[in-house]
């Protein structure tokens, strides 16, 4: 039996990186997808606000039937969705480059640095639709009654972005470390 250290030379450890843009790529789906990136505090409030990237719906009694918005009709709102959007689209190459410059057995390093600088893009546009969102819609939206806050959606985005810069980080040193990772120097004790 062979013994395998966790190296990216070993099969079972190369695809933890890509494992991890994965989980990325789902938060961001999350994020794009869900509904919740500010709601209303529940509270003595009578009326319901609810948005998500696309769109902002409130709910007043007697009514019980969400009335909706959509946020693409103005510009902050199609800014934000465009830069968050072509960072996700981004994001989903860099994770195919990833599978495939990991399923190789000589490891291209330059190529993956290349990849960890286009994940320092995707984390640029992610941010700027992230900040565009909340400033803007806050500015637009001033006369909402109660207090809102930004809920799990708006937080899977921000989450997205933080494993992003962090494997970006990890993509571009690795290159750094080629020697150790396949296993060509003498290890140390």
């Amino acid at each position: 039996m062979v013994s395998c250290q966790c190296s990216l030379a070993c099969w079972r450890c190369r695809w933890l990186l890509p494992l991890i843009l994965g989980l990325a790529i789902i938060m961001g789906i999350i994020a794009l997808s869900g509904r919740g990136w500010l709601e209303s505090e529940p509270g003595a409030e009578t009326v319901e606000h609810q948005a998500s990237l696309w769109q902002k719906c409130l709910r007043a009694p007697p009514n019980l039937n969400w009335r909706c918005e959509s946020l693409m009709d103005y510009t902050w709102g199609r800014a934000a969705a465009a830069t968050y959007l072509v960072g996700f689209v981004i994001l989903v190459i860099c994770f195919a480059l990833a599978i495939i410059a990991f399923s190789v057995d000589i490891l291209r390093f330059n190529f993956v640095r290349g990849i960890g600088g286009l994940l320092f893009v995707v984390a640029a546009f992610q941010i700027i639709g992230l900040v565009i969102y909340p400033v803007k819609f806050v500015s637009t939206f001033t006369g909402m009654t109660g207090s809102n806050v930004f809920s799990w959606a708006y937080g899977f985005g921000w989450a997205s972005t933080i494993v992003v810069i962090g494997c970006a980080f990890f993509f571009c040193c690795l290159p750094n470390w080629e020697d150790e990772v396949l296993g060509n120097i003498k290890p140390m004790y």
